[in-house]
């Protein structure tokens, strides 16, 4: 090599400052001459960073800047396949257009479904396409070939590799003529071609002009092949991120793959020099020096494993590498999101003064531009936003899925819901409707399937016309594209056509169409770019089941960004990795230092073993954990940096990242860890971001409404849970407050019980004297005909039924041997009882189960039970004061169809259809008494209620609370018991 100018900017000095200073200095100030030159730089993010830097320089003032282009020198995993290629000197004709990244992933999903095997359905196919477009991009990217894929996996392999080899080989023997049919190469070969192309230009025919590459680390081939192009023209120079000059020869040597300074020493390998002929780029004035020390703190703390038994023979570094350098471990993320929305805060209180969050969580940079909004500052995420997250994009998301899933009630109210939801009305009116129709059908057991079973639905429920037009209208918006979702085989570009024509009929207003309101803004624009390119890539995959395609639009928008458009907040930011490497702000915050995080998680390769990579030339995994580790450093190492994490995500603990673990380990050593420990107190300020002035925790509700809003009549059911909860009492009678079913509900065992009740009483009421022979197959028969559209359901099927089946045999049996007994049987009889209190008349209602009269005169009372049973001192004590009320009813002669007779005996038939099946539990003591004790009971609860200054206490004794309770988040039970009040 002629001549190699090769130097290196540090860490911790402002990289793009740094670069933009050194340049401005060389040029003298000349007029024209800077604009000779050629700047490439990693990104295109890069080169508006060094624009801005060029522009604080000259303190606002014009400037004719060199030329900048990105060089793609980036990880593929961080960034969508040809967006760092811009090399514009090379003419755009002379190498073919890369193959548009969905077109590519159709064609290989079209090559997996004809493969078949397990992955024969598109919607599963396509996600497996991405990991062989994956694939593709690394394995041109190392100028591999496939033809080596033959030998990887000799006999002594498993079988599955084996057999992945033989796919693998299948799809790359047809790949190469599918682009070569259609003009085209995969992005990353065609960036490598395009740098390549450049590369041989400058070789053949250097140019008379300055050319500067900065920044690059030399990761890809074709890329590192570049710089040593560059280092070697007579006005060329590569500028080096942070090479680290000063470790000693042994430990350079034991660097591995993830060391951050990796990437580093293959480059300068690959340039043929050593450290020692790496010079310092000149810092000019008004450049910030890094701070002392900190570079040589990190480079130890992350040395090679060979080289951390020396560190005992390291001095302790000075003062100021710790000056600036903080940790902050938080409870959870939100913690963490808050710690760091105060730091980036606090920032603003100086003038001009700059910060950043650096960090590969992207829920954590959503969390801090979430929580930055409470101070009105909207901050600019580098990272952008899922496509699949923004509003258009879950619209089309969900109105795929409602209209593939029959309108079942779950994503029919996610759809309609979604506040592009409009429906040609405007958006109050829209979602009063959506209400109506909640409220009317879609509370409690499923209605029937589509929108035929929701119409029909709504006329059982008796409900408005209006709000069945307005169904209606949306049931005939949704029709085509129901249609082709049903058939077996559909054209990709019908279904997307027909999915936008549901989508903007039901996005349209009052006052603006459809394709107005979805389209509208960043999120729609991006929308709109994403659906158009997958209309015009929809040929390359042949038609598939339309009931795959919402998974295949899910696997299709995964990945998708939308990146905000600059001018929001100037001083404020949040960076990956990547874009942070070249930046700088005067306050760092690197966010997220778990393992797997960051650095990230390499996961598993669903192709080739590690073993199988190596033999075939791919990078080990660890190389991206090297790369991740030299921008962990460049960002640590500037002067006033803060390192946060979480301690648990989702409730499950996490392990800090390996980087934190080292620099603990190696400060606990020096005894130094406690400055590198921030000060307490922004956990202690996070924490009354959202706290009250003053906490006054609820006191038992003892609300005391007028006798004359108090409840007359109540129900014997009632009775037990107005002794053991009036609180219940007041809120579902006198506030009027009825509890909803669940959306979509299976049902439980409330329903169960009903379909018992309800098959039994069908079957007395069928058979009131004598039993047939057939009585079993009878019972089932009723059984069938109560438990009706439930049995669809696969858990009632399998769980509830067979348990009937098992209640139906001993019912059967127990009335075999009772019917002999028996003058007659009431079942399901209603009865009721007028009791005198100090307002008036109180009426009690009563629903026997069963009431039986034996040939003796005397009555036995019954009441079946699917759940638990009262206990006998349950019954005594008044807490379960049902069948004793029952029975003083019917001793009064209250029921119809019951003459009045005395009671012999009270019984609760307990039917789970375990084991036992069936359970009768006579209630101890004397029919009579327990009657009277109850009526004497209930006459005196009368009374205290019918006085103004008794209140409706909630569960006065916690020792008697009721089972199950629909109002305990009513009288916020969780927050008095603790007060010992009552």
């Amino acid at each position: 090599m002629a001549r190699c100018n090769v130097s290196t900017i540090p860490p911790g000095a402002p990289f793009v400052d740094a670069l933009a200073a050194g340049l401005l200095d060389r040029d003298g100030g000349a007029p024209g001459r800077l604009a000779e030159g050629v700047v490439l730089l990693p990104t295109r993010r890069a080169c508006l960073a060094l624009r801005e830097a060029f522009l604080r320089l000259s303190g606002g003032g014009a400037l004719l800047l060199p030329r900048m282009m990105p060089l793609g020198d980036v990880d593929p995993d961080d960034v969508e396949p040809g967006a760092g290629d811009a090399l514009s000197a090379v003419a755009e004709e002379e190498i073919p257009p890369a193959i548009p990244d969905l077109e590519r992933r159709l064609v290989l999903t079209r090559l997996i479904v004809k493969r078949g095997g397990a992955f024969a359905r598109a919607d599963q196919a396509v996600r497996l396409a991405g990991e062989l477009a994956r694939l593709l991009d690394q394995v041109q990217t190392e100028r591999l070939s496939f033809d080596a894929l033959a030998g990887l996996a000799p006999a002594d392999y498993a079988e599955h590799w084996q057999q992945t080899l033989e796919f693998l080989g299948i799809v790359t023997a047809h790949w190469p003529g599918i682009l070569a049919e259609r003009g085209q190469i995969d992005p990353a070969e065609r960036r490598s071609r395009t740098i390549e192309a450049l590369a041989e230009r400058w070789r053949a025919a250097p140019p008379d002009r300055p050319v500067v590459a900065a920044g690059s680390t030399g990761s890809i081939p074709a890329t590192a092949d570049l710089l040593a192009v560059i280092a070697a023209l007579p006005r060329g120079e590569v500028v080096l991120p942070g090479l680290d000059r000063e470790s000693d020869d042994a430990t350079w040597e034991a660097i591995d793959e993830s060391h951050p300074q990796f990437g580093l020493k293959r480059l300068l390998a690959r340039l043929g020099i050593g450290r020692a002929e790496v010079a310092d780029w000149p810092l000019a004035k008004g450049v910030a020096p890094p701070p002392e020390g900190r570079a040589a703190l990190l480079n130890a703390a992350l040395a090679p494993a060979p080289a951390t038994g020396r560190w005992h023979d390291l001095k302790p570094p000075p003062a100021a590498a710790l000056d600036g350098f903080e940790r902050i471990d938080c409870d959870g993320p939100q913690e963490e999101a808050r710690v760091i929305a105060l730091r980036m805060r606090q920032a603003l209180e100086s003038p001009g003064r700059t910060a950043a969050l650096v960090t590969r969580d992207r829920a954590l940079a959503r969390r801090v531009a979430a929580e930055l909004l409470r101070w009105d500052i909207a901050i600019d995420d580098s990272g952008g936003q899922p496509l699949a997250d923004t509003a258009p994009g879950s619209f089309l998301r969900l109105t795929a899925a409602l209209a593939a899933g029959d309108a079942a009630p779950v994503p029919l109210l996610a759809a309609l819901k979604h506040p592009l939801a409009a429906g040609g009305l405007k958006p109050g009116a829209f979602r009063a409707q959506v209400r109506a129709l909640e409220h009317k059908v879609l509370r409690g057991p499923r209605p029937a399937p589509g929108f035929a079973g929701l119409a029909r639905a709504l006329v059982s429920a008796d409900a408005p016309a209006r709000l069945r037009r307005w169904l209606d209208r949306i049931a005939k918006a949704a029709e085509p594209f129901a249609g082709l979702l049903a058939r077996d085989a559909a054209a990709l570009a019908d279904l997307v056509d027909a999915h936008l024509g549901f989508a903007e009929a039901l996005a349209a207003g009052d006052r603006e169409d459809g394709a107005s309101r979805l389209w509208r803004g960043d999120a729609g624009e991006a929308a709109a770019a994403f659906f158009t390119e997958l209309i015009e890539s929809a040929g390359a995959l042949p038609p598939l089941a339309g009931r795959d395609y919402p998974a295949l639009l899910d696997g299709l928008i995964a990945g998708r960004v939308v990146r905000p458009r600059y001018g929001r907040h100037a001083r404020l930011h949040i960076w990956g990795p990547l874009e942070a490497r070249l930046q700088h702000a005067d306050v760092i915050i690197l966010g997220g230092l778990n393992e797997a995080s960051w650095p990230p998680d390499t996961g598993a390769d669903p192709w080739l073993s590690r073993p199988m990579r190596a033999d075939f030339g791919l990078p080990a995994p660890e190389r991206r954990i090297g790369l991740s580790a030299h921008d962990f450093v460049q960002c640590a190492a500037a002067r006033r940096v803060v390192l946060t994490r979480s301690r648990k995500v989702e409730g499950v603990p996490t392990v800090p990242s390996r980087w934190l673990a080292r620099l603990d380990n190696l400060l606990e050593g020096w005894e130094r860890a406690e400055a590198f420990a921030a000060a307490p107190e922004w956990r202690a300020w996070q924490g009354l971001l959202d706290r009250p002035d003053d906490i006054r925790p609820a006191g038992r509700p003892a609300p005391r409404p007028p006798v004359a809003a108090r409840p007359r009549r109540l129900s014997v059911t009632r009775i037990e849970t107005w002794r053991r909860d009036p609180y219940s009492i007041y809120a579902r009678y006198i506030l009027g407050l009825k509890p909803i079913d669940p959306i979509d509900a299976d049902p439980g065992a409330a329903d169960r019980g009903t379909f018992i009740h309800k098959a039994l009483d069908s079957f007395v009421r069928a058979h009131p004297e004598t039993l047939p022979d057939d009585a079993y197959e009878r019972l089932l028969a009723c059984g069938r005909e109560a438990f009706g559209e439930a049995l669809d359901r696969p858990g009632v099927r399998a769980f509830w039924w067979p348990r009937f089946e098992r209640v139906a045999a001993w019912f059967v049996e127990v009335e075999r041997d009772r019917r002999g007994g028996l003058a007659a049987i009431a079942s399901e009889v209603a009865g009721g009882l007028k009791v005198e209190g100090p307002a008036g008349v109180f009426t009690l209602t009563a629903k026997a189960d069963r009431i039986e009269r034996r040939a003796g005169g005397g009555l036995v009372v019954i009441d079946y039970k699917t759940g638990a049973a009262p206990t006998g001192r349950e019954v005594a004590s008044g807490l379960a004061p049902q069948l004793p009320l029952e029975a003083a009813i019917a001793l009064a002669g209250g029921f119809a169809r019951v003459p009045a007779a005395p009671v012999d005996e009270l019984v609760y038939w307990r039917l789970t259809g375990g084991e036992p099946a069936g359970e009768e539990r006579p209630v101890p003591g004397e029919a009579s008494d327990l009657a009277a004790d109850a009526l004497a009971g209930l006459e005196r609860l009368v009374a205290a209620f019918d006085d103004a200054a008794t209140p409706y206490l909630a569960v006065p004794d916690p020792d008697a609370a009721p089972r199950f309770n629909d109002y305990a988040h009513l009288a916020r039970l969780g927050e008095w018991p603790g007060e010992g009040d009552g």
